[in-house]
């Protein structure tokens, strides 16, 4: 089952929520609340509504339990900008972009596997044997 959610008009420029929502991708529930919750980025608060809107989705609406889900997929779009105007030298002006960002979250149920079976198995891939030789 997927569950979405969707915040629009963010004021905050699609970089800066891009950086946020590539650290949360892929992660449990829990973990990408954990995440947000320590970064210190701006665009960490409204990833993290987000976040929260869509696992009351999945609660309220599906029935779902938090502990089963993970971040299928976020994105952060574009919005329109803002555009205003800054004086400079001898009479001028220029122009100030102030975006806005579009943010949609998936979550997906899925099994929940030991998570420190997954680390074990991550640094088996990591470590290599090596045969020891010894010199006579």
């Amino acid at each position: 089952m997927e569950v979405k959610a969707k915040a629009s008009y963010i004021r905050i420029s699609p970089r800066k929520v891009r950086l946020v929502v590539d650290v949360i991708r892929g992660l449990s529930v829990a973990r990408a609340r954990q995440q947000l919750r320590v970064m210190n980025k701006a665009a960490a608060r409204p990833v993290l509504k987000l976040l929260e809107s869509a696992i009351a989705n999945a609660e309220h609406n599906f029935h779902l339990s938090s502990e089963q889900l993970f971040v299928k997929s976020v994105a952060a779009d574009s919005g329109p900008t803002l555009r205003r105007w800054t004086p400079k030298a001898f009479g001028r002006s220029a122009p100030i972009r102030k975006r806005t960002t579009h943010i949609s979250l998936s979550l997906i149920e899925q099994a929940v596997t030991n998570e420190s079976a997954k680390k074990e198995r991550i640094e088996k891939k990591k470590t290599k044997k090596v045969n020891k030789t010894v010199k006579k």
